[in-house]
């Protein structure tokens, strides 16, 4: 193993559990900021700390030549990745490797900005950085469409739509692109099929046993122009994932 850590944040999330055997697997010794103490496991050392708060960041990042920040939630991660970017700045890291969505700099929605100006943070660092923005994770479209299917009808925005990628997939261009040479922002990576609401119902229905009529509705105001005009997809250019919804849902839920 490489004895100069790997810093990971969100290295205990749904990505982050991906991510981090993978770099093990690859050679290298990696560190989790974790907002809790948690003893050293698998050859995987934590240190506590809280990016949005600016706590044990420093600490975090001390001797880390490269830092994958996939840390992320419904509010603060441009703060919290600003907090991260003046602590590797001080740290001299050497490449900062971050997670994003498609369509951050489109979607006119609060949570797409958020994502902007954490992108804008680490582009404009000064350090050498990597930017892959992904589309939405098999285990959100998973937890929408379960939460859907407890109504009596499913309402179905017209225009919707989805390219919904494999964790897995993230997981491991993520790894690529962290021990590769800092690329900016490079080309998206989405699932290798779009579905609307109701294509993305209609498997998980049936492997569930169940019906449920489907009412289509239109989403208004700017953010419905946009979903209608594909501003989350990227339908050109992608770097595109192996698993489909198909195969995700016969693994989770059949």
């Amino acid at each position: 193993m490489t004895s100069t850590p790997i810093l990971v944040t969100g290295g205990t999330g749904t990505l982050g559990r991906l991510v981090v055997p993978l770099l093990r697997d690859a050679g290298h010794t990696v560190r989790v900021l974790s907002r809790n103490e948690r003893p050293a496991a698998d050859g995987v050392e934590y240190v506590a700390g809280d990016l949005f708060k600016g706590e044990g960041i420093d600490a975090a990042v001390a001797g880390a030549e490269i830092v994958l920040h996939l840390a992320g939630g419904p509010k603060g991660d441009d703060e919290a990745t600003r907090n991260l970017v003046r602590a590797a700045q001080g740290a001299g890291v050497k490449h900062l490797v971050y997670i994003s969505v498609i369509g951050a700099d489109k979607v006119p929605l609060g949570w797409f900005k958020m994502k902007l100006d954490a992108e804008q943070a680490v582009a404009g660092s000064g350090l050498p950085w990597t930017t892959l923005r992904a589309a939405q994770f098999h285990d959100l479209a998973l937890t929408v469409v379960e939460k859907m299917s407890k109504m009596p009808v499913i309402p179905v925005p017209g225009g919707l739509r989805f390219q919904p990628v494999d964790a897995r997939d993230v997981a491991a261009r993520l790894v690529e692109l962290t021990l590769g040479e800092p690329a900016g922002l490079v080309p998206d990576l989405a699932g290798p099929k779009v579905y609307g609401l109701a294509e993305l119902s209609r498997p998980y229905l049936r492997t569930r046993g169940k019906r449920r009529p489907m009412l289509p509705v239109r989403m208004p105001g700017k953010a419905g122009r946009a979903y209608r005009a594909g501003d989350n997809l990227t339908l050109e250019g992608a770097t595109v994932g192996r698993r489909t919804w198909e195969d995700f849902l016969a693994e989770r839920v059949a």
